[in-house]
């Protein structure tokens, strides 16, 4: 059988890291220990961690020399003129404030604009983003196109708004936001289309509300932008192009960023930028540090040069697609198309046999770890569930760290699941034994069903 082809990486390797050697045993002991939530196993019993792609990157030469010349100073460090300077070139935003990481840009920019009973729109709210807009007593409103529910659909831009959803929430409920998650990380790591952010954005102005990027992922976003829309602008003119579009954005330095810590918000609003900045000194620090010490701002300068490099951004997006179509060939129920940051396992098709109340994605999650020692993330039932109603997909997430794995890792990891799939009706689900209400899939405890 042929094989897919992986990319060759676009670097050499100057140094490595052990990878641990467990047993079948210790790892199911380990999962019992840790209430089968895979947050809770320590990263020295896992062998392949695909939990996130969040600040997990391995960092180049250049951002590792990047540190070196990070100036400490409590104000006006030279190192956050230099992130400034990047961050204004390749977003186009007037207006640049560091934080620690990407949701408390969340959690400063809600606190500023929303009020309880308010709404925000977007194509999916992720978990800390739903969470900030909750705390605050409102309503996240997911609109994307019902593409997006149907994992095996080969909809190009699965990630778009949808502009009837759109419009029905503007007019059902008082919206004072709108957002665009840029890739879709909620539905499958999808891309939104140039076209379909203009569209978005013409909405809103005529409404007079504030449009918001979510750009963590902004670098692979443009890419498919670039292959399936636009191949005649540059990553770069497609990110500005993007971000033209909108009033500010707010970006989690720990994706495309390639940095192990540190974030944003970017905005255009000379007096929202200074409402955040007061907000930030109580909270986070200094407006020229935000939380950051000035080597995490160099070494997050030189991440987003790289990122845009489109030796770079092929390597990475065929990497998650090598993997997922591995997985395809042997007819694993996967979200197609593949994403950019991940693949994602369906895991109602993959379990048929495991309702929705008893968690299937964590229960396949949890089943890959025993199996291989390989730690995903459940995006479903546990993560998402509304009062009490499932989610509309229960997926596991295998995000890919950047410049971390080679094709041998993602081989393993494909026959991992494999495995798993030929044995796949002897997997039970989960049940609930202690439950948090805020962010429950960080914390809460689970226990296999009897039976």
């Amino acid at each position: 059988m042929n094989m897919p082809a992986h990319p060759m990486e676009p670097f050499r390797i100057k140094m490595v890291e052990r990878l641990v050697s467990t047993t079948r045993e210790q790892r199911a002991a380990a999962l019992q220990r840790a209430r089968y939530n895979l947050f809770r196993i320590p990263s020295e019993l896992v062998r392949i961690d695909l939990l996130t792609d969040s600040g997990t990157a391995a960092m180049s030469d250049g951002q590792w020399s990047a540190l070196l010349r990070g100036d400490e100073s409590y104000a006006g460090s030279r190192s956050f003129y230099r992130f400034e300077e990047v961050v204004r070139d390749l977003f186009g935003f007037e207006h640049v404030i560091p934080t620690h990481q990407g949701r408390a840009a969340e959690h400063l920019l809600f606190s500023l604009l929303l009020q309880e009973g308010d709404a925000v729109v977007s194509n999916n709210h992720f978990d800390t983003t739903r969470a900030n807009i909750e705390a605050r007593g409102g309503l996240a409103i997911d609109c994307v196109t019902d593409c997006a529910y149907v994992t095996d659909a080969e909809c190009p831009f699965k990630g778009q708004i949808d502009l009837a959803k759109l419009n029905d929430a503007l007019s059902r409920h008082r919206v004072v936001l709108g957002m665009a998650t840029l890739t879709n990380n909620t539905g499958g790591g999808q891309p939104v289309s140039l076209k379909n952010l203009r569209e978005v954005a013409w909405v809103l102005r005529n409404r007079g509300l504030p449009f918001i990027l979510d750009a963590c992922r902004f670098a692979e976003n443009a890419y498919f932008i670039q292959r399936r829309e636009r191949p005649d602008l540059s990553i770069r003119q497609i990110a500005r192009e993007m971000c033209a579009l909108a009033d500010g954005c707010i970006v989690s330095a720990k994706k495309d960023g390639l940095a192990n810590i540190g974030g944003f918000f970017a905005c255009r609003s000379a007096e929202l930028a200074e409402q955040f900045k007061q907000r930030l000194i109580l909270v986070e620090g200094f407006p020229t540090y935000g939380g950051l010490a000035g080597r995490d701002l160099e070494a997050i300068a030189v991440g987003l040069e790289e990122v845009v490099d489109p030796a770079y951004l092929e390597y990475r997006v065929g990497q998650v697609r090598y993997l997922a179509e591995r997985l395809d060939r042997e007819g694993v129920p996967i979200v197609k198309p593949p994403g950019g940051h991940a693949v994602f396992l369906d895991a109602r098709k993959f379990l048929p046999g495991v309702p929705p109340e008893q968690f299937p994605a964590q229960a396949l999650a949890c089943a890959l770890y025993v199996e291989g020692g390989v730690r995903s993330c459940e995006l479903g039932s546990l993560m998402f569930a509304a009062e009490g109603r499932p989610a509309k997909l229960d997926l596991v997430r295998l995000a890919i760290p950047r410049r971390v794995y080679t094709a041998s890792h993602l081989d393993c990891v494909a026959e991992s699941i494999l495995c798993l799939y030929e044995r796949r009706h002897a997997i039970r689900g989960l049940r609930l034994v202690r439950d948090v209400p805020v962010l429950r899939h960080f914390t809460a405890e689970l226990d296999v069903v009897a039976g």
